[in-house]
């Protein structure tokens, strides 16, 4: 049977990400496999996560990419940088850069070996442009963040799907659909409750891989979703992290 895996935000955690898909997964390319986004910033090799999906995906694997909201920060950092106009040599850093690296920018920026957005190679500016806000399945709503209820239409707010954190799902709006994100962590113990749950409209599955300090977080999961099982990948096999 083709199994169908959703994985939550990588945030830089490419060794991670390997160990997962290759020792954890081990898809075939019949496998269809949706990443939520937030592929960059915080942990230690953001470069190293696009590369490694990018390969995945000129290798055939059946793989959807959503945009994250760590993605659209990059991406207008990058344009803002590169149009923006020195002043005798000097071009000093944007305001979007400023608060783009508060939230993981930096070690994204450290992974392309550079200060500066501008100098982050545009091809994967443009595979972050190309990435998809939302993917609607037979049962399932998959998105990054959330939706606006608000909206009579709420697939029409693009924002909301990436930066949207507290919401009221209006079952009705969604075809009675279930959603499925990342974004905002939360616990191993509330992620498996909502995962085993007829109760709950949403499944958030984001546990906060980079964060080693607080009990129950710092896995990275995948979801399948024919059988409604997960497994786990520990940051702790991130040989290379020296932290955030």
């Amino acid at each position: 049977m083709t199994k169908k895996w959703v994985i939550p935000d990588i945030h830089g955690c490419a060794l991670t990400l390997k160990y997962l898909i290759e020792s954890q997964i081990k898809p075939n390319k019949n496998d269809e496999i949706y990443f939520v986004g937030d592929y960059i910033d915080r942990g230690p090799d953001s470069k190293g996560v696009m590369d490694y999906i990018m390969a995945m995906e000129e290798n055939d694997y059946n793989i959807t990419c959503l945009m994250g909201n760590h993605e659209d920060y990059c991406i207008r950092a990058w344009e803002e940088d590169t149009n923006r106009k020195g002043f005798l040599g000097i071009r000093p850093k944007g305001r979007i850069q400023k608060e783009w690296e508060k939230f993981g920018g930096v070690q994204t920026l450290e992974s392309f070996e550079t200060d500066r957005p501008r100098d982050i190679p545009e091809k994967y500016i443009n595979w972050m442009k190309k990435l998809k806000y939302y993917v609607e399945l037979d049962d399932y709503i998959i998105v990054h963040a959330g939706l606006n209820f608000g909206n009579d239409d709420p697939f029409e707010d693009k924002r909301a799907m990436i930066w949207a954190r507290d919401y009221k799902i209006i079952p009705e709006k969604i075809g009675n659909k279930k959603i499925i994100h990342g974004h905002v962590p939360v616990n191993h113990e509330f992620i498996n409750l909502a995962i085993n749950s007829n109760d709950y409209k949403f499944i958030d599955i984001d546990n906060g891989v980079y964060i080693q300090q607080r009990p129950g977080y710092g896995n990275l999961f995948a979801l399948e979703l024919n059988e409604m099982k997960y497994t786990t990948q520990s940051l702790m096999d991130e040989v290379d992290y020296k932290g955030v």
